[in-house]
């Protein structure tokens, strides 16, 4: 776990405290993309699968997360982010711990949502989140978040 992973993992755990009961791990932050860890165990549903409410959270906090890194990369400091809507679907149930990827979006969205935020203290940027069973690549959730950051 690099710096960023542990200061994103601390931030987590302090500021939204639920993810210390869910067992949140950040896997690692590397070439803007952010992995996190959900724990099947604290996590498990009545079907022992995991708990599509976890699923959601570790979705959310995936973007959240993301966008949180890449404005400490950019020296933006001065706002506060927030999801405004997010879409869901969970096309393989998780049956193993979960690891929730989110990437990058592409460089002329983030560069506008930069300059939309430089220029009038708010802007608004989809991020695209995936969740897998840990181990494998097939996507078991998709989610689709739209964060909002403002001053």
């Amino acid at each position: 776990m690099n710096r960023d992973s542990r200061y994103l993992e601390s931030i987590l755990h302090h500021d939204i405290p639920l993810t210390r009961d869910m067992g949140l791990k950040v896997l690692d932050w590397q070439a803007q993309q952010l992995r996190l860890q959900l724990p099947l165990e604290a996590n498990v549903n009545h079907k022992s699968t995991m708990f599509g409410g976890s699923l959601y959270c570790a979705a959310v906090l995936a973007g959240w997360g993301w966008l949180h890194l890449r404005l400490r990369e950019e020296g933006i400091d001065d706002g506060h982010i927030v999801i405004q809507e997010g879409q869901i679907s969970y096309p393989l149930p998780v049956t193993t711990d979960a690891v929730a990827i989110c990437p990058a979006p592409d460089a002329a969205q983030w560069k506008k949502f930069v300059t939309m935020y430089q220029r009038y203290g708010r802007a608004r940027l989809t991020l695209q989140t995936r969740i897998v069973n840990a181990g494998t690549d097939e996507d078991a959730v998709r989610f689709t978040g739209q964060y909002v950051l403002h001053r």
